[in-house]
């Protein structure tokens, strides 16, 4: 399960990236800030794996 979590973690933060991108080229403000929110849901998982790798061993 984990595995599944910290790719879906990935995912999140690369179509975020992608998607921010693609909202600065075209100039649309609203696509740009969806981006950083999907990029942020990304990082807050990756670090909840973390965490939960560090108490683990």
């Amino acid at each position: 399960m984990a595995g599944n979590q910290k790719s879906k973690a990935k995912t999140e933060q690369a179509k975020g990236k992608a998607r921010e991108a693609v909202g600065r080229a075209v100039g649309d403000e609203r696509m740009t800030a969806e981006g950083r929110a999907e990029q942020s849901k990304g990082d807050a998982r990756q670090a909840k794996e973390k965490g939960k790798d560090t108490f683990r061993h």
